[in-house]
Formats: structure tokens, C-alpha cells, sequence
């Protein structure tokens, strides 16, 4: 067993912002005593019965392929295999802007040595039971009128401490990193804190 501080994080693939923070997150892992326990989220589902505009549903259909995937590797893989196989996914639709594509997945689960066949998962609802539990396991713990990610971590109390974010751009690294860390953990800890926010100027910065 670990000694580390779990910290458990709650991604969708396609979400820039989420990717942004997950190299945040594993930043932190340099520098602070903790591990990252990687598990998915669903923008299409937290979206499947709101009001949204077209264009934007039209993009969430895209969110189905890569997240299914995962959940499809978890499964037959177990659960050591979805960090790198989010690491590798995440480079290639972001980073290089290779978007969502099966060319990107397919990439993706040959880069990591998971089997080629899993991209069929892609496009069907096998393991969808597991992906909406793992959804709502993340979403359950901050309510729905938040995104991916979602980041878990132990409280004084034994209960977890749960929240949305941190949104930021380019990822912090080093010292910036670890201050971003412990202040987000210091007002996430206060009971019934809920919210500091400003709007944002600038897109993702993958570099």
C-alpha cells in the first residue's frame, strides 16, 4: 500500500480545460507527496438531457469514442493502464491537434502497447454501464453544474474533499505548481466555500 495522499481524478478525454489540469495535477505528483487515481466522466452524458446549443451537441457526439475507449481498456486492462492511456490520448487530440479523430485512438492505444481492437469499443455501449457509474461517482461528489475535472482528496475529517477545476492556462510547473496546489486544497477545505471565478482572456496553452 501507498503512504501517498490518493488524489482521485475525473476526466473526460476531449475537455481541453480538463487536460490542462491534469498536467497540473502530475506536475504536483513531482513535487508533493501524492498519487494520481485516474477515472473518466462524460461530458455527453452530464449533457445528454440539458439545453445546449446545437453546435455544441453536435461536438459532444464526438466525446463518445475516446472515453469509451478507456472505459474499454479499464475493463480489460485494469485500472493501471487509463493514465498513460489518457496521457497519450490527450497529446494527440490536444496537443497536436489531432481532435477525437480514430486515426488519434488508434495511435493512442498503439503507443501505450494496449491492444489495437479496442478502438472497436468506440462506437458501442458495452461498457457504458461502468462509464456512466464511473460519471457519477465524480459528478455525485460536486453536483451537476460543474465540468470535468473533478479532483478528490482526503479531508481532515476522513471525508473526501471534492471540487471542480482548477481552470488555468498554461499548466503551472514547479513552485507555481505546488502554490497552486496547496491554495486550491486551503479554500476547498473551508465548509461552504463554493466559488472564486474570473473570466477567462485567453485559451488552452498546450505547450
Amino acid at each position: 500500500m501507498s503512504d501517498k495522499t490518493p488524489v482521485d481524478f475525473w476526466f473526460d478525454p476531449l475537455c481541453p480545460w480538463a487536460w490542462m489540469t491534469s498536467r497540473w495535477v502530475l506536475e504536483v505528483e513531482k513535487i508533493r507527496d501524492i498519487e494520481v487515481r485516474w477515472h473518466v466522466m462524460s461530458l455527453a452524458v452530464l449533457n445528454e438531457d440539458k439545453d445546449v446549443p446545437e453546435e455544441y451537441r453536435e461536438g459532444l457526439a464526438k466525446a463518445w469514442a475516446p472515453v469509451r475507449v478507456v472505459v474499454a481498456a479499464q475493463q480489460k486492462h485494469g485500472d493501471e493502464v487509463v493514465g498513460e492511456l489518457y496521457t497519450a490520448l490527450g497529446t494527440r487530440i490536444h496537443n497536436r491537434g489531432e481532435g477525437p479523430t480514430r486515426e488519434a485512438i488508434a495511435g493512442a492505444l498503439d503507443e501505450v502497447g494496449l491492444p489495437a481492437d479496442l478502438l472497436d469499443y468506440a462506437d458501442t455501449d458495452t461498457y457504458d454501464t461502468e462509464l456512466r457509474a464511473s460519471h457519477k461517482e465524480g459528478i455525485d461528489k460536486v453536483g451537476q453544474e460543474v465540468g470535468t475535472p473533478v479532483i478528490a482528496v482526503p479531508g481532515a475529517n476522513g471525508e473526501q474533499i471534492a471540487f471542480f477545476g482548477p481552470v488555468v492556462t498554461p499548466s503551472p510547473k514547479g513552485e507555481e505548481a505546488a502554490k497552486l496546489w496547496d491554495g486550491t486544497l486551503m479554500v476547498a477545505s473551508i465548509p461552504g466555500f463554493y466559488e472564486i471565478k474570473r473570466t477567462r482572456t485567453a485559451g488552452p496553452s498546450f505547450e
